[in-house]
């Protein structure tokens, strides 16, 4: 299927490469109930949509945690610097955003306006995820990509709580981070554990992508 992923001419923790990537893991499961923890500015979320949208012709269900900007009980997670001063580049992306729309592209309210086309699929969340997680029914849940907090305790507790929801049915999980980036440790530790506290299959694609299948 000829599908590739898109910036949208916003910030992303995806670059094209890497999301076409992740598209790829999920058309070979396409799942149909997609859980992303860590929406940053919508873009991967926004692909994904489409994508869903395109091969299950619009049966498809979206949540999305992100902290947007709450930074209540954030624990020990560093705020990227891009949601601090949400800097650019483009003078032109400084100009639009910044000065004429006066726009957080990391506030709900972006990111819903973004996601607007798919507003009747999609479920987005402010908070903590080690909170809100815990207030969502996500039982549906086929498919999650986690790139939330990397913290060792956030990552462990997204695994922990987002794979008990999905026991019992075919599922996948995909982890960002797992060890392309030599500051962040965490999140392999975390992955690593928690496979082989449940005993699942973990696969890794290129030292980033932490895959886990049941």
């Amino acid at each position: 299927m000829d599908f590739k992923f898109k910036k949208y001419w916003r910030k992303t923790g995806l670059n094209p490469e890497w999301g076409n990537k992740l598209i790829k893991i999920i058309n070979e499961k396409k799942p149909h109930h997609f859980l992303e923890i860590g929406v940053f500015c919508g873009v991967t979320s926004r692909n994904i949509c489409e994508f869903l949208n395109l091969i299950h012709n619009g049966n498809f269900s979206y949540t999305g945690v992100d902290l947007f900007g709450d930074e209540s009980n954030k624990n020990d997670e560093i705020k990227p610097e891009y949601i601090s001063n949400q800097k650019f580049s483009n003078p032109l992306k400084h100009f639009y955003y910044n000065l004429y729309l006066k726009e957080n592209l990391n506030s709900i309210k972006s990111v819903k306006k973004f996601l607007k086309k798919f507003e009747n699929k999609i479920s987005l969340h402010k908070g903590n995820s080690n909170k809100v997680l815990k207030s969502l029914n996500i039982e549906k849940i086929d498919f999650a990509f986690i790139d939330g907090g990397h913290s060792y305790q956030t990552t462990f507790n997204d695994l922990e709580i987002v794979h008990q929801n999905m026991k019992g049915k075919k599922g996948t999980i995909v982890c960002d981070d797992y060890e392309d980036a030599s500051y962040i440790t965490d999140v392999k530790k975390a992955v690593d554990n928690y496979v082989k506290k449940e005993n699942l299959s973990l696969q890794i694609i290129d030292g980033k992508f932490a895959v886990i299948e049941f």
